[in-house]
């Protein structure tokens, strides 16, 4: 069976998914690339040996020729093209965020819960990492005794001009409420954010630590420092009962020379999740061909989740104090 897709957005991460798509996962079409830029479109298509080039989503979702839909456009973007997609009965995955704010992520599980149906599958790809799939099985197996803390780091090595103090909170730490709820087999109850007093709070990116309480009694902990300067480093330990897991990202070789051993960090996130991103559209895919959704993906209510943690964690900054954290009834679809 092959599955005719259709990726809405030709950016950094439309260009991945679209060399995955088209090179590692047999069975997928990449029947059409589309973005606002048709010259950057047309890059990735050649590129990739796409069929096809578009700059209208609304009209590429809407064609005969398309089986699914892949969104990596903006953020702002993605609940409308989901709904679209929705609407037109073909499935999708969206790349975080499911939306930027509630409401609209609201509006997204609305329209999948009219289908009766889970049809979207958002793109927190940590979920398929390696290193986590370890950890939550270490947990499970009860080899550390029951979850206690999890500690999580995220640093990148220089924020763009454009990324403001909160967005470390609702950009970079999403990947960390999604993924240590999923780990943790929990939901959040508060959230507290602490900036350091000793840095320039007008430069971009400024560091956050931010404390989480769940409902399940655990305390999670995430430090984003968008500014760490020596590359792409993510980090995690989670602490049981008993003893702890770390993750270990995958090093491929170490030098040593000049009286130094040394082991060389990426410059963004893409090396480092390169397989998570591979297994995790296999993964889409195969939910396509059997009309079952993966039992790891996140889902629409998954995406609502972490959106809500987010916007929480901008309020608990603001505030300077710890803030609940509320969420809507859960539809029965994604019980």
């Amino acid at each position: 069976m092959s599955v005719r897709l259709a990726i809405l957005g030709a950016g950094v991460m439309g260009a991945d998914h679209a060399r995955i798509m088209s090179g590692d996962i047999p069975g997928a079409v990449l029947q059409v690339v589309c973005d606002a830029s048709e010259k950057r479109a047309a890059a990735v298509a050649e590129a990739c040996g796409a069929r096809h080039v578009a700059s209208d989503p609304l009209a590429v979702i809407a064609r005969a020729d398309v089986d699914a839909v892949l969104i990596a456009s903006p953020d702002q973007t993605h609940a409308a093209l989901a709904i679209a997609a929705l609407e037109a009965g073909k499935p999708v995955l969206c790349e975080k965020p499911l939306a930027p704010n509630v409401e609209d992520c609201l509006k997204v599980i609305e329209a999948e819960t009219k289908l009766g149906r889970r049809l979207l599958q958002v793109g927190f790809m940590r979920r398929f990492d390696p290193s986590y799939t370890e950890m939550k099985a270490t947990l499970a197996e009860g080899r550390i005794g029951g979850a206690v803390m999890m500690h999580n780091f995220h640093r990148n090595v220089e924020a763009p001009a454009n990324f403001e103090g909160y967005m470390g909170i609702t950009n970079s730490a999403p990947h960390e409420f999604d993924v240590a709820r999923f780990v943790l087999d929990t939901d959040y109850a508060s959230i507290s954010v602490f900036q350091p007093a000793g840095v320039d709070t007008t430069k971009t990116g400024m560091p956050v630590v931010i404390v989480l309480e769940t409902t399940g009694g655990h305390l999670v902990t995430i430090e984003v420092n968008n500014n760490a300067g020596y590359g792409y480093d993510v980090r995690g330990e989670l602490i049981g009962e008993h003893g702890s897991v770390f993750l270990n990202a995958p090093v491929h070789s170490k030098l040593n020379a000049r009286l130094q051993a040394a082991e060389r960090y990426p410059a963004d996130w893409r090396p480092r999740f390169a397989e998570a991103y591979r297994v995790q559209n296999k993964a889409w895919l195969k939910s396509i061909e059997t009309g079952v959704p993966s039992e790891i993906g996140a889902n629409a209510w998954d995406g609502y989740c972490a959106t809500a943690v987010a916007q929480a964690g901008v309020q608990a900054l603001a505030a300077r104090q710890r803030v609940n954290v509320h969420m809507a009834d859960k539809p029965a679809l994604y019980r």
